[in-house]
C-alpha cells in the first residue's frame, strides 16, 4: 500500500530538522498519541549524514479487534532514519524504516523537506508491506491509513512545537 503526503511548515530546512531530531519532541509526539519514547539515539552529526534510531511503544487501542488479539495492548514501533547531508539549497532527504515487533508489516518512506524561500515542503512517500502468504495484502491494507495518520502527526505536531519553541 502506498503512503503518500505533503504539508508546508513555515519555517526553514534546518529548524524543522532540529525539530524532527529533538528527543524532547519525539517524546511529545509518542505521548500525543498515548504512547511513550522508549528511546532515542543519534549517529553521526547532524550537520551532515547522521542516522536517529527512536523505539517508541504505542497503543492497539485503535486497531481492529482481529488485530489485538494477535499483537496485544501495546505495540513497540523502532523507526530508523538515516538523513542524507543538506544540498547546496538546505534540502534534507531521509531513507525511513518502521519495524514493528510482533506485527508482520515492514514500512519504508523517503522523506524529502524541500527549501521553498524561508519555508520547508515536507514530502513524504512510502509503502506498507506484510510478509504473510496471504492475508499479507489485507494486513497492509489496513495498517496503511494509521501508518500514515502516524506519519502526517509529526508534521501537523511540528508546525504547533515550532511555534512555541
Amino acid at each position: 500500500m502506498a503512503l503518500s503526503a505533503s504539508t508546508t511548515l513555515p519555517h526553514s530546512v534546518d529548524r524543522v530538522t532540529a525539530t524532527f531530531v529533538d528527543e524532547d519532541f519525539l517524546r511529545h509526539t509518542s505521548e500525543y498519541v498515548g504512547g511513550t519514547l522508549e528511546s532515542f539515539a543519534i549517529e553521526g552529526d547532524v550537520a551532515g549524514a547522521f542516522t536517529t534510531i527512536t523505539v517508541r511503544t504505542l497503543p492497539t487501542t485503535r486497531l481492529p479487534e482481529i488485530a489485538r488479539k494477535f499483537v496485544g495492548e501495546k505495540l513497540t514501533v523502532t523507526q530508523t532514519e538515516k538523513w542524507e547531508a543538506p544540498a547546496a539549497d538546505g534540502s534534507r532527504v531521509t531513507d525511513i524504516a518502521l519495524k514493528i515487533s510482533g506485527a508482520p508489516l515492514d514500512v519504508s518512506a523517503i522523506q524529502r523537506l524541500v527549501a521553498e524561500g524561508g519555508s520547508t515542503r515536507v514530502e513524504l512517500e512510502g509503502n506498507v508491506t506484510s510478509s504473510v502468504p496471504f492475508l499479507g495484502g489485507k494486513i497492509a491494507e489496513a495498517a496503511e491509513p494509521m501508518v500514515g495518520k502516524a506519519l502526517n502527526i509529526q508534521s501537523q505536531q511540528a508546525q504547533a512545537w515550532l511555534e512555541s519553541h
